[in-house]
């Protein structure tokens, strides 16, 4: 329970900051590019010179929920929970090197791989929500799963993962482009191609996620009325099943809400241009991409989703 307050205190002082930071126009950490001073007439990579502080803060908050989860994983977690504990480990790498970036704003290498880690991380945390929905609907009964899915559980994790690697590669090739001032504009146009297709992929997504619990709750009712506290299930170093999988599915619900939000902002930015507003004005980056995202994710700190589906019959927690 305390570590849960801590992580909402954390979570809304940091998105105070970025609304402060938000609204210090060219102030703010990635100033607009006439505020910039230039070595040799060349202009910052990014466009603008990063900030330190709000990188250390983004940083130490994904490694801590990195962490946990990788401590959920060694303890009770399956080889399909690697794409979060990786995906979160990415996205710290990426965002601890936005440091390096600030202190070598001219290096094009450092750029690219900073990047690249951040656009592309979250390309994991999707596929934990695709892999998840067909083990989710399978552990209540094939029947179940077969019924209340619009598109067979067998096919889910291939079609969205399939979808999730093909617009990976074409946000990895757009954002390896607009690194080049001479390919920016056509970079960045193939990157919010790829980002449109990944929206409406998870959109597509999140109508199923939503539909298979509402047929559950019309179809069965008997599966769909399971109980028990969740302040008895949450927590970042429990290792107990539960029966009730409900509380992991409005989780994923959540999560759903955090990625819509990251792919809305990322499409708004790429479609602003290089030298867009909100691609030299990084506050918007933190407070619409990365803290959404973190909040979604670091949900599965306290709800690891193993403990939800691969029940053990030793250890299962008594509906209240």
């Amino acid at each position: 329970m305390f570590c849960k307050q801590v992580s909402l205190v954390l979570a809304m002082f940091y998105g105070a900051a970025l609304v402060v930071a938000s609204s210090e126009g060219s102030n703010l950490n990635s100033r607009s590019i006439s505020d910039i001073e230039t070595r040799d007439s060349t202009r910052p990579i990014a466009g603008f010179i990063m900030k330190v502080w709000p990188a250390v803060i983004g940083a130490a908050l994904y490694g801590i929920s990195g962490l946990l989860h990788w401590i959920h994983f060694f303890r009770v977690g399956q080889r399909y929970m690697l794409t979060l504990t990786i995906g979160m480990t990415l996205m710290t790498i990426g965002l601890a090197l936005r440091i390096g970036v600030s202190h070598s704003p001219y290096s094009l290498t450092l750029y690219i791989v900073e990047d690249l880690l951040v656009l592309l991380s979250p390309c994991a945390f999707l596929a934990t929500d695709y892999i998840l929905l067909s083990r989710l609907a399978n552990s209540l009964g094939r029947d179940i799963a077969d019924d209340c899915l619009l598109i067979p559980s067998r096919r889910i994790t291939k079609i969205f993962v399939w979808s999730d690697v093909i617009t990976f590669w074409v946000q990895a090739s757009g954002g390896g482009m607009s690194a080049s001032e001479s390919l920016s504009s056509a970079g960045t146009t193939v990157a919010m191609v790829g980002l449109v297709l990944q929206l409406v992929s998870f959109a597509l997504f999140t109508c199923l996620l939503i539909s298979f619990g509402f047929r559950v709750r019309t179809k069965y009712p008997d599966a769909w009325d399971v109980q028990s506290s969740v302040l008895s299930v949450a927590g970042p170093f429990k290792t107990s099943t539960t029966t009730n999988w409900k509380i992991l599915y409005y989780t994923m619900c959540l999560t759903c809400t955090g990625i819509l939000t990251r792919c809305a902002f990322r499409i708004a930015e790429f479609a602003g241009g290089y030298n867009g507003y909100l691609a030299t004005h990084e506050g918007y980056f933190f407070l619409l991409d990365t803290l959404p995202l973190w909040i979604a994710m670091s949900l599965y700190c306290f709800f690891w989703p193993s403990r939800f589906i691969n029940q053990d019959e030793k250890n299962v927690e008594i509906p209240a």
